[in-house]
């Protein structure tokens, strides 16, 4: 099986910045690194890249966010899983330097994400340990593949193993249904929403990247969405379009406007306004105008009709009932964007585990039939 590291790692040759921490995440060793002072800086994700680690060769690289500390949350994930004693367990099992070689293991057929996250995981823990893959973010696992490696020391490998599992696990849930969304909604494509698990905003919107589709904004800050509690407040769709203009105008801000609508009224009133005022509007979601019926099927006319009245003079959106069934229907109504808070808020997590006896864990995988 050929493995190839997807992050490129080189261990800094001079320690004079670091300080050795005896028990630091459950380890024995005074080899972990740690940096002594950590300052917050507001900066882009694909610039918070630790010395001698590059973003630069991921097949998929992460989204931008101006202030979101992707090592953070990863310190975050470890620091909870060590409380205030480390991984006692490990302590009073495992040999200080015991050296091991442990496999990824596929338990069940999916897209895997998270590959670059896990090999961060196993970075922050002890930067000594080599990690290989065969496979890359974005491609095709199945049940029983040996997809990647780690060696080096048991200890450190056995502390990381659960969060990279966490995070690969979630990531690879995601991926794996959005691929699924994409295939089936083209020519439209899917987009996520901010219905994300707190914290962990970047990492699920990457992973509807690895799945193939396209992100929608990353928070309340890159783009001006008007949903219906603005509408409501700011006393009618119009208004609430004249107010963002003007907020915009008047503080020189260029950026992308959608607005949200839930009728064909409030479609039409969209358009009439756009069409007597320089707007900046870009997008038109269409709400829940797909209608269920009683028969398990959608019925798409009212979506339809709106398409055609904004005949593409701005962008759009469909949302709401948008399910494995009935995406490919929605899809097909010429629609530019499919979005589904579903991709991330009830993601199943893809089953993965990282075995040292793999012959044994496929054993008692088949004998479980999860492997």
């Amino acid at each position: 099986m050929a493995f190839a590291s997807s992050l490129c790692f080189t261990l800094q040759t001079s320690c004079n910045a670091y300080s050795p921490t005896s028990i630091f995440y459950g380890l024995r060793f005074g080899s972990r690194l740690r940096s002594p002072i950590r300052q917050f800086v507001r900066m882009s994700v694909t610039q918070a890249e630790r010395p001698g680690l590059s973003f630069d060769s991921l097949p998929i690289k992460p989204p931008s966010h101006p202030t979101y500390d992707l090592w953070g949350v990863i310190k975050s994930a470890l620091a909870e899983d060590a409380g205030d004693r480390g991984d006692v367990t490990c302590l009073a099992t495992i040999p200080s330097d015991m050296e091991v070689e442990a496999h990824f293991l596929a338990k069940e057929n999916g897209i895997v994400a998270g590959i670059a996250l896990a090999e961060m995981v196993f970075y922050e823990v002890d930067p000594t340990l080599k990690v290989e893959w065969s496979q890359k973010d974005g491609d095709s696992v199945h049940k029983g593949l040996e997809f990647g490696k780690v060696y080096g020391r048991a200890h450190s490998i056995v502390v990381a193993e659960r969060v990279a599992l966490n995070f690969m696990q979630r990531m690879s849930g995601v991926a794996t249904l959005t691929k699924a969304m994409a295939d089936l909604a083209s020519p439209a494509c899917i987009l996520e929403t901010r219905k994300t698990a707190p914290g962990l905003r970047l990492v699920d919107k990457w992973a509807v990247l690895i799945g193939g589709g396209k992100n929608h904004r990353m928070g309340l800050f890159d783009m001006v969405m008007i949903k219906d509690n603005h509408i409501s407040i700011a006393g009618g769709i119009t208004n609430a379009l004249k107010c963002v203009d003007l907020y915009l105008e008047q503080r020189n801000l260029q950026m992308e406007v959608e607005v949200e609508t839930r009728t064909i009224e409030e479609v039409d009133k969209v358009l009439n306004y756009a069409s007597q005022t320089k707007t900046s509007l870009t997008r038109i979601m269409l709400d829940n105008m797909v209608v269920p019926l009683s028969n398990g099927d959608v019925d798409v006319s009212m979506l339809e009709q709106a398409v055609s009245l904004i005949h593409r003079r701005f962008e759009t959106e469909a949302s709401g009932n948008v399910t494995l069934e009935t995406v490919h229907k929605i899809g097909q109504t010429g629609v530019d964007y499919i979005s589904s808070g579903a991709l991330t808020h009830s993601v199943k997590a893809l089953d993965i585990s990282l075995k040292i006896d793999t012959e044994l864990a496929l054993h008692v995988g088949r004998r479980t039939k999860r492997a």
